[in-house]
């Protein structure tokens, strides 16, 4: 039997969001809501390629738009099999140099990871081991820390994680001083079992002498895994590269990257030890796939921004794949609910569906419930 190909014949999306119990505070942002986008990838062959993406709020529906003016009357008839075919052809309206590029990549993400659950279920292959099949399961940490007026919410936060099974959890500075926050990760280290690590994120809040500070007051009570997007943006590469070689901690960055040249250069720089590359964010697992295979290469670990539906199968595809991530239920509702087969964690992992391409069944409910169009 001779090649079948696998062609698009329409892309729809649906915005999701769901407004949060409480506002969420990092170093300098604030989170009140969680968003999404689900995108769906129907084939003439009858096969829907279904993913969400794109932790996106006001620029939502910027980005579906681009995705339905722009994307869509250029993939209709491809072939979604001739993956690099589509996605260079996609690359195309990040050329547009009167728009936010951002866009353009969420955009081109959506359906790239869309796309890619087609081809997994034509196939009958989850993505995890299409992609490389390193393992079928990953080691998952928990995201928490946030700035709060609840005296308390650092030892529920921790003891959700530490309780639940995770085995680390990212701890999020950078919004205080470093001895104030030094402080907080005391507590935060006290709360937690013994053996349940931790590593720090300061989402660029800090100047590198603020950062190295921050390691020499925590020394004493915790050995950080890494430390995640430690300095401010203006010359955060070279900044990072001090802080790494000062410190002696392993640095985390990449999620602010949109692209794999971006990505290149923090590595040639010798700026991270960790790539946590997007690809809800940097167009795409296509692009991501291509960011680890340079890691590879430069000797760099790979984590990913949230994500952890996605984010798992990339990382248990590759030797250097490290943990996915997960939000406590409170700050991420989408995570914890939309999936319908969500498994429980054991022994810290996340295990991967059986099932053909990403293998998640989404909740419909759910998404009618939270839906922003409505």
């Amino acid at each position: 039997m001779g090649y079948v190909p696998l062609r698009i014949r329409s892309i729809e999306t649906v915005p999701v969001r769901v407004t949060l119990q409480r506002l969420y505070r990092g170093s300098y942002y604030r989170m009140p809501r969680r968003c999404t986008i689900i995108t769906r990838v129907t084939t003439e062959e009858g096969i829907v390629g279904e993913a969400y993406n794109a932790d996106a709020d006001a620029e939502q529906g910027t980005i579906m738009g681009i995705i339905h003016d722009e994307l869509v009357p250029m993939l209709v008839g491809r072939d979604a099999f001739a993956i690099e075919e589509c996605w260079d052809a996609m690359r195309r309206i990040t050329l547009d140099q009167l728009r936010d590029r951002r866009f353009a990549m969420q955009a081109i993400s959506c359906v790239d990871t869309a796309l890619w659950d087609a081809i997994g279920k034509a196939l009958g292959q989850p993505l995890y081991r299409l992609w490389g099949g390193f393992r079928s399961d990953i080691p998952m940490i928990g995201i928490g820390g946030y700035y709060t007026e609840d005296p308390g919410s650092i030892e529920k936060e921790v003891s959700f994680f530490s309780d639940g099974g995770f085995v680390g959890m990212k701890f999020k500075i950078g919004g205080a001083s470093p001895e104030v926050d030094a402080e907080r990760l005391r507590r935060a280290v006290k709360t937690a079992h013994p053996g349940f690590f931790f590593l720090v994120d300061a989402n660029q809040g800090w100047t590198a002498s603020q950062a190295i500070e921050f390691v020499n007051r925590t020394r004493d009570f915790v050995e950080l895994r890494w430390f995640e997007e430690p300095c401010q943006w203006p010359d955060d590469r070279r900044s990072m590269q001090t802080v790494r070689l000062k410190t002696g901690v392993p640095v985390a960055a990449g999620q602010t990257e949109i692209n794999r040249i971006a990505m290149r250069d923090l590595m040639v720089g010798e700026a991270i030890d960790v790539s946590n590359f997007d690809a809800s964010w940097g167009g795409g697992p296509t692009e991501w796939r291509r960011v680890a295979q340079m890691a590879m290469s430069f000797g760099v670990e790979l984590a990913h921004h949230e994500e952890g539906h996605l984010a798992s199968h990339l990382l248990a595809s590759m030797p250097n794949g490290t943990y996915a991530e997960a939000f406590h239920p409170e700050r991420d509702p989408i995570f914890w609910r939309i999936l319908g087969n969500r498994p429980e964690l054991q022994d810290g992992l996340f295990k991967l569906p059986d099932g053909p391409g990403l293998g998640w069944e989404l909740d419909e409910d759910f998404i009618a419930e939270f839906r922003a169009d409505k």
